[in-house]
């Protein structure tokens, strides 16, 4: 490179540090909305079924977005909408079950929340069959730091109870779907879609197969009640508005590896979280467990580019 080429070129350490100062921010606020969502199930569950909540979840969340997906967002092609009805099927109604249907049948919400938050490692684990790409040996073991700290910081949780032993396979399932739909929706032209097209179409879907596993469980009316409108809200807005838009928003500015790292920090945050609002217990080890998992993720981030708008 010549003495003019260097004249010409302008430097680009501070865009590059722009761009990762928004990835950060969006990170972070994307910890905050879905550390939310266990915030909001945790108070709902006091006032109906844990399907009830999950299906006027997604509903709602659907029909909200819905003038906007058909009036302001680009024509919807049949194939755009079969790939977010699956990713709907995946993300939301997948993952969401796994999870709900396992703390159901007894499952500590603990240990639960711990096979979620092991997302990275599942999308590692399907990485090279459908994207053929493989984590590099600091980026395993970035994830398996992070995964020590949320053992740390969960340990106290790991009390296993008296359950079916298929049960404690649900979490895996549900977390294997949502890896399956993250690494799925990278592979694919789904960026073309807005945000908010997207997450209405998902959203209705998941509804969809919510509704007869609420059947199942009584019936399919809301509840009217204060706590349940409440808690409905807040999942809208909070966890579902916020936390799967930020989450789709994170994918198309940085990878896979580095944004499902990132919600190793979820279980410590909904911990304080659940403190603050509930009175639950805090204790060192979860102290402990947030700086192991920051650890990790900062490992994980660091052999991660950052992917320029």
């Amino acid at each position: 490179m010549t003495a003019t080429d260097l004249a010409v070129s302008p430097p680009r350490r501070p865009a590059q540090l722009k761009a990762l100062a928004i990835l950060v921010i969006l990170e972070a606020a994307l910890v905050v909305c879905w550390s939310a969502g266990f915030i909001g199930i945790r108070f709902a569950s006091d006032h109906a079924p844990i399907f009830l909540i999950l299906l006027w979840r997604s509903l709602v969340s659907g029909l909200v977005l819905l003038p906007f997906a058909l009036l302001l967002g680009p024509k919807l092609r049949g194939r755009d909408v079969a790939f977010q009805m699956l990713l709907g099927a995946l993300a939301m109604a997948g993952y969401l079950s796994g999870f709900a249907l396992a703390i159901g049948l007894g499952v500590p919400t603990g240990l639960v929340a711990l096979i979620t938050d092991m997302l990275p490692l599942a999308v590692a684990f399907l990485s090279w069959p459908i994207l053929g790409q493989a984590l590099s040996g600091r980026q395993w073991i970035g994830s398996f730091i992070g995964l020590v700290g949320v053992l740390i910081a969960s340990g106290g949780a790991l009390d296993l109870g008296a359950v079916p032993l298929w049960a404690y396979g649900l979490p895996i399932l549900g977390t294997l779907s949502l890896a399956l739909a993250t690494l799925l929706q990278k592979r694919s032209r789904v960026n073309a879609m807005p945000v908010y097209q997207s997450l209405c179409i998902q959203c209705l879907s998941a509804a969809a197969l919510f509704v007869p596993l609420a059947w199942h469980e009584g019936g399919v009316l809301p509840v009217m009640e204060e706590g349940f409108v409440g808690g409905i809200l807040w999942l809208v807005f909070v966890a579902t508005f916020g936390a799967w838009s930020l989450y789709y928003l994170a994918l198309r500015k940085s990878s896979p590896a580095r944004v499902t790292a990132v919600l190793y920090l979820s279980p410590p945050v909904t911990m304080i979280w659940a403190f603050v609002m509930f009175g639950e217990p805090l204790s060192w080890a979860m102290a402990a467990g947030l700086l192991v998992s920051l650890a990790g993720i900062l490992i994980v981030a660091r052999a991660q580019p950052v992917v320029h708008p």
